[in-house]
């Protein structure tokens, strides 16, 4: 089993800028074809933010962060990284890594971090 490590969450004033970071172990690599990041804003459900896949050449964003979120991958360093421009308030949330074994869909993320806050104040 794949498991998914975060690491980089915090607090940040709005313009600002953070950087998250997951590794994820080794093992079945047919389910790291995909990694993507979700959040979760306090009292609201799970929202997909970013995906990408094994080539790392196809990213997608959630309209929310398209032009200020970007992720990217390192397979070597079997990491994936959310560098994050431009936050803003309604960013605040639980910052949670996930994998799939296809980056066609939320949907079929089925392995989970245990998430990074990442808080966005003045």
């Amino acid at each position: 089993q794949v498991q998914l490590v975060e690491t980089g969450g915090g607090s940040v004033q709005p313009g600002g800028s953070l950087r998250l970071s997951c590794s994820f172990s080794s093992g079945d690599s047919s389910l790291t074809n995909c990694l993507g990041w979700f959040r979760q804003p306090p009292g609201k459900g799970r929202q997909g933010v970013a995906r990408l896949s094994s080539g790392g050449d196809d990213p997608f964003y959630a309209a929310p962060v398209k032009g200020r979120f970007t992720i990217s991958r390192n397979n070597t360093q079997r990491a994936v990284y959310l560098h994050m421009d431009s936050l803003k308030p309604e960013d605040t949330a639980m910052y949670i890594c996930a994998a799939a074994p296809f980056c066609y869909s939320w949907a079929a993320f089925t392995v989970w971090g245990q998430g990074t806050q990442v808080t966005v104040s003045s």
